[in-house]
């Protein structure tokens, strides 16, 4: 077995997920609806969720936006790190998928802290930005890659300096490093990469991953003071 096999990552995700994880009765149920509804399986792994649980609750996070819903599987992950008086708020696009999610997250227990906003994000986002909303601690940041330079700028306007913003999906298979692509989702994460850099306010780091959800990576950014 190569140490390039995806078998070999994705059995190492399994280990460590049934160690450090184990079943979770909500999550289970949240990954069979999506997939009897039809809904692509694109989600985070479970340890993925995991770190951004972790990331949440090391942040002490009390507001979170999520840009990209799917199924609801990472908001459940992200709406847990939340203390009693935290509120998730997460953008989707498709009455189908927000309906998913949002049966999913009253299963799960989390209506009470945790909405899905059904519409375009970049017209959500427009709309919070224009009613000056409370800023948001955390942000996860899963949506389509082509429009990714605009959901991060959206998101520095709605934070605060010590905000976390986690970027997913930004490696794709190692297509960042290159500057011919034309794939519209290598494009986007690639000006991404230029905005930040250029963005004195941030401060980042991408990691790439190996794993049961094949090679990619996260960018990890933390706002900085004006």
């Amino acid at each position: 077995m190569q140490e390039n096999d995806p078998q070999l990552w994705a059995d190492v995700d399994e280990y460590a997920e049934a160690l450090l994880i184990g079943p979770d009765a909500a999550l289970d149920a949240a990954g069979a609806a999506a997939e009897e509804a039809g809904l692509p399986p694109i989600a985070v792994a479970a340890n993925q969720g995991k770190l951004l649980h972790l990331l949440a609750r090391i942040q002490g996070a009390r507001r979170i936006l999520e840009i990209g819903t799917l199924a609801g599987y990472s908001a459940i992950w992200l709406a847990r790190a939340l203390p009693a008086d935290g509120t998730l708020t997460t953008l989707e696009i498709d009455p189908a998928h927000a309906a998913v999610a949002t049966a999913n997250l009253e299963r799960a227990g989390l209506a009470d802290r945790a909405e899905v906003r059904l519409g375009a994000a970049s017209d959500t986002l427009a709309e919070l930005i224009a009613r000056g909303v409370e800023p948001y601690d955390f942000f996860f940041v899963d949506a389509d890659k082509a429009n990714i330079p605009h959901y991060v700028e959206s998101a520095l306007a709605l934070a605060r300096p010590g905000s976390v913003i986690v970027v997913d999906n930004v490696v794709r298979e190692g297509k960042l490093a290159d500057a011919d692509s034309t794939d519209p989702a290598v494009v986007g994460v690639r000006r991404m990469h230029e905005l930040i850099a250029g963005e004195k306010r941030l401060d980042a780091t991408t990691v790439q991953t190996v794993g049961s959800r094949g090679h990619d990576g996260f960018t990890l950014i933390r706002v900085l003071e004006g």
